[in-house]
């Protein structure tokens, strides 16, 4: 079979459903009657536009599935494998994927950082990031995309691990900056996203929901687009997801007050940026920046859970009626 109309389509997402009549009715919301008369071809009527998309939120399947040119072979290698059109690789030289970032994130991002503080903060403030020499090209366009995110303007939402945070602030194995690049960091990003609402900035706990924590990549979703991109293990290559559910998914999921992990809202966010700075500006360390936070915001556990063992035996415990979001 072709499976060119609706109805075509519709009768065999039913019969590989192996579900009865009227439990697959109860799924899209439909009468029994409706669904049985689609499937024995009793009506011309195809199925509407909510039915359609309740089919590919139940069973996951793209939207694609219903156009005019998803018929035959293409239309059940889109019901039953990963569709092609939704994963993309992009395998390109630093030149070609900073390229990709500035067309998906032109007028917005919404990003998941895998560490602190993200590229283009880190480039404002350290000249030398590879071992290897760099082009003009490349360096004239990362100046182009600083420029890009430190406008006003620039729509920009970023999460970032709390362990991350501390990491870049007072780890002292794998952290290359000096503490006037860290202080003129924390510098940077305070002046950018304080009282402005076009950038907001969230702290979350990677260890309130996994007693180990939970790793991540950077991740950035373009929302309106439906499309979402990270990078891979491999340097050069990064993976581009085309499915609306998914996009959908991960994007609530960190938009969500309820799905998202523990966190500091986006205005005490800012305030715990600039506790750091004035730490590291009179040399207090982590302990001590700790009893700071917990003491003037309502955050103290989220850092407490970022404290090894000992380090919490050293502190004073979180005070009473703390925030998780």
């Amino acid at each position: 079979m072709n499976f060119k109309t609706s109805l075509q389509k519709f009768i065999e997402i039913f019969n590989r459903s192996n579900l009865s009549i009227s439990k697959f009715a109860n799924l899209i919301n439909k009468d029994r009657r409706t669904v049985t008369s689609w499937i024995d071809n009793i009506t011309d009527v195809e199925p509407n536009e909510d039915v359609k998309n309740k089919i590919c939120e139940i069973f996951r399947y793209p939207d694609f599935i219903w156009d005019e040119d998803c018929v035959g072979e293409d239309f059940v290698k889109s019901i039953t494998q990963i569709p092609q059109k939704e994963v993309r690789i992009i395998d390109e030289d630093y030149y070609g994927r900073l390229k990709y970032i500035m067309e998906l994130e032109k007028n917005r991002r919404f990003v998941i950082q895998a560490q602190f503080p993200g590229p283009m903060y880190r480039d404002t403030a350290v000249q030398k990031i590879y071992r290897t020499k760099t082009s003009k090209e490349i360096e004239d366009l990362k100046q182009e995309r600083i420029d890009q995110m430190l406008k006003y303007d620039y729509d920009t939402t970023e999460w970032y691990s709390i362990k991350s945070v501390l990491s870049f602030c007072f780890a002292s194995i794998g952290n290359f900056y000096s503490k006037e690049e860290k202080i003129r960091i924390l510098e940077l990003m305070y002046e950018l996203f304080h009282n402005n609402y076009n950038k907001k900035l969230f702290l979350f706990d990677s260890f309130s929901r996994k007693i180990y924590g939970m790793e991540t990549t950077y991740i950035s979703i373009n929302i309106k687009q439906k499309i979402l991109f990270f990078k891979s293990p491999i340097e050069s290559v990064f993976i581009e997801i085309r499915n609306k559910n998914l996009v959908e998914r991960m994007h609530k999921y960190y938009s969500s007050p309820i799905e998202a992990p523990s966190h500091v809202n986006f205005l005490e966010s800012v305030k715990i940026i600039k506790i750091l700075q004035e730490a590291l500006k009179y040399n207090n360390d982590i302990k001590q920046t700790y009893e700071i936070i917990n003491r003037t915001t309502d955050y103290g556990e989220l850092f407490y859970h970022n404290l090894s063992l000992d380090l919490q035996k050293e502190v004073s415990e979180p005070k009473s009626g703390q925030r998780r979001n």
